[in-house]
């Protein structure tokens, strides 16, 4: 990232500390940071490590203000600007606070807000950073220990998209997963709901992936073969909670060609999230095929195809069931 592309208007470094019982503390910064060149690298590395780092969630605002209060602090502050960045980030760190106590949070660290215009959207970025150990060489070679900002252990962090917000985007929220439950507090202090996106975009790769399915050339048995694949992984990712990789995912889905299926996923086109864990809801139809006319309904699953319980005849347009279950032969006999 370079001056071209971004430009910061503020930025704030507080402290949440965590004592071994009772509530946390903060130290506050009384004032925003010098906008100077440690403070450009500084965030050049935030964004660096927040745009590459897989396992992002995304949302937008809950509605109830009262309880999720940051869309009231951000409209004050960016669109009403009834309050400064100084005073935003206070609330903000309050905010915060609050979220980590009430969930008895272990960790506390270095509190980075900062509101910059990275790409031409007006962004508004929180992360929680912790202090490692490194060695530098000091004067005479000597070997000295050197506490520097753990960016690489980033776990806690998130971006509010100003501009999409504004704009009337889907979603303008995203924020790094985590691991265990960080994501849950976390999103709570954003006052981030992505429950619903988690759902419609499983729908999207549903639909991604039956088309991809139908334009591989591949025979009836392949296709099946690779919904079927792809119905198993999603359906554990759903399970276990984990975050959805698009390009990981594509090659357990069609470990072929790997890289087809991949560019399919990732196209900007597309707008298919990354990050969100699979709706279990939505993964039916990758294994099952459901339809209905005036008179029926019918749902079976695409193995029955191949077994011969479920046979279409392409010539006269009909379906034909077999192996009836008893309790249905009877109700039909009595038509």
């Amino acid at each position: 990232m370079t001056e071209s592309t971004h430009a910061i208007s503020g930025l704030v470094i507080h402290r949440l500390i965590r004592a071994a019982e009772g509530p946390s503390q903060v130290e506050l910064r009384p004032a925003a940071n010098p906008l100077d060149e440690p403070a450009a690298r500084l965030m050049e590395r935030l964004c660096r490590y927040f745009a590459e780092r897989p396992g992002k969630g995304y949302g937008w605002f809950e509605k109830d203000e009262r309880g999720f209060p940051m869309p009231r602090l951000v409209r004050e502050h960016a669109i009403e600007e009834r309050m400064d960045f100084t005073t935003l980030s206070k609330e903000m760190v309050a905010l915060l606070q609050t979220c980590v106590d009430e969930d008895k949070v272990d960790d506390g660290g270095y509190v980075l807000i900062a509101r910059a215009t990275v790409f031409g959207a007006d962004c508004l970025y929180v992360a929680l950073l912790q202090e490692t150990l490194g060695t530098v060489i000091g004067d005479g070679l000597s070997i000295q220990d050197s506490p520097h900002l753990d960016f690489p252990a980033l776990q806690v962090a998130g971006r509010i998209d100003i501009s999409a917000w504004q704009a009337g985007a889907e979603r303008y929220i995203s924020f790094l997963k985590g691991r265990g439950d960080v994501a849950g507090w976390f999103k709570r202090f954003l006052g981030c709901s992505d429950v619903v996106i988690a759902l419609k975009e499983t729908k999207k790769l549903v639909e991604t992936l039956s088309h991809f399915a139908e334009t591989q050339q591949l025979d009836a048995a392949g296709r099946d073969e690779l919904l079927e694949r792809a119905h198993l992984v999603l359906e554990e990712m759903g399970d276990s909670g984990a975050a959805l990789n698009l390009e990981a995912v594509a090659g357990q889905i069609f470990p072929d060609a790997p890289q087809k299926l991949s560019a399919t996923l990732q196209d900007e086109a597309l707008d298919l999230a990354s990050g969100f864990v699979p709706d279990k809801r939505a993964l039916r139809p990758l294994i099952r095929f459901k339809a209905s006319a005036e008179d029926w309904k019918l749902e079976f699953e695409r193995s029955g195809l191949r077994s011969g319980a479920v046979q279409y005849d392409k010539v006269s347009n009909t379906l034909v069931l077999t192996n009836v279950p008893e309790n249905l032969k009877k109700l039909l006999l009595e038509e």
